[in-house]
């Protein structure tokens, strides 16, 4: 056997005799943050509705549920047959007159040439010169007609208000809508948590506390934390709502539900290192300074502490390794 191989299981065989260096830890009460567990519901932050500007029947429909769309997306094209049938009567009324305006403009025209060989008079000339005005303007205000119509059909195209993802398509391909119903229903912004917190604990939260979240489909730990963005100044049914901003709920469903964790108050409590335990036949124990082991009963854990909730007494020494 080399000599770096003998030196090596050497080093290894000491640190195994070495004891591990321990501290000690005189009981004392401490106060801690009571802690809650409730749950919240994803939200999104805004929840828009697109709605039919015009009725007629639905002839494209271009979005499904948990679509994400953007800003302006198409997302239905509605038609009104009796749109097409008016804007193409319109239609001929501004051909037809546009041949009378024609007409008043060659008569105009002729009775000034008439004019300027004295053969007229100039109140022959003033009265084609207005038959002229109401032909122009009558055939102005059916161009207008016409453009209203137009921007009716146009709005038969029903746009996503704003970019997010589809929740609800109450509508079908082929089906008949009304002026004012809804299309779709879109989730825009992020998600957030919205918690309903019995009344009692009201007075507690405030805006910017920080809560803990567990992780989607567990119950046990907690992987992420938010901060409370609103604290709802209304009670209904004995509840207080608050919505809570979290960086990493745009995977969830809307509706879908997680334990939250947020401090209500503070109280006293008795917090020795985790490392001091040593648990036995489901049982756990801590070594105090007098080499006498004590059964303690456990609470909650608080980072690298855990609470006692009965074995110990202010003053005692625990040792932790």
């Amino acid at each position: 056997m080399s000599k770096a191989l003998i030196v090596g299981a050497g080093i290894s065989l000491l640190s195994t005799l070495v004891p591990l260096r321990a501290s000690e830890v005189t009981v004392a009460w401490q106060m801690v943050e009571d802690r809650k567990s409730v749950i919240g519901t994803v939200e999104p932050t805004h929840e828009l509705t697109a709605r039919a500007r015009i009725g007629g029947v639905v002839t494209v429909l271009q979005t499904i549920e948990g679509q994400e769309v953007v800003a302006g997306a198409v997302l239905a094209v509605i038609a009104d047959q009796k749109l097409v049938l008016q804007i193409k009567g319109i239609e001929a009324r501004i051909q037809s007159q546009e041949a009378q305006r024609d007409q008043a403009r060659a008569d105009y025209e002729r009775m000034q040439d008439l004019l300027r060989r004295n053969v007229g008079s100039q109140l022959q000339v003033d009265q084609f010169k207005t038959a002229l005005d109401v032909a122009e303007r009558i055939l102005t205000g059916l161009m207008a007609d016409r453009d209203v119509i137009k921007q009716q059909i146009s709005e038969g195209t029903v746009l996503a208000p704003a970019a997010g993802r589809v929740l609800t398509v109450p509508i079908v391909d082929g089906g008949v809508v009304m002026a004012g119903e809804a299309v779709a229903t879109l989730a825009v912004d992020h998600y957030i948590l919205r918690l309903q917190l019995p009344e009692r604990h009201a007075r507690f939260l405030r805006v910017g506390d920080r809560v803990e979240i567990a992780g989607r489909g567990t119950a046990e730990q907690t992987t992420d934390t938010g901060t409370v963005r609103i604290v709802y100044p209304e009670i209904k049914g004995g509840r207080v709502i608050a919505d809570v901003a979290v960086a990493t709920l745009d995977g969830y469903f809307v509706g879908e539900k997680t334990r939250v964790i947020i401090a209500t108050g503070q109280r006293r409590s008795m917090l020795v290192p985790a490392t001091a335990l040593v648990r036995r036949a489901g049982l756990d124990f801590v070594r105090l300074k007098s080499g006498v082991e004590v059964m303690v009963q456990t609470g909650e854990r608080r980072r690298e502490n855990i609470e006692i909730l009965a074995g110990l007494q202010v003053g005692d020494v625990v040792i932790a390794p």
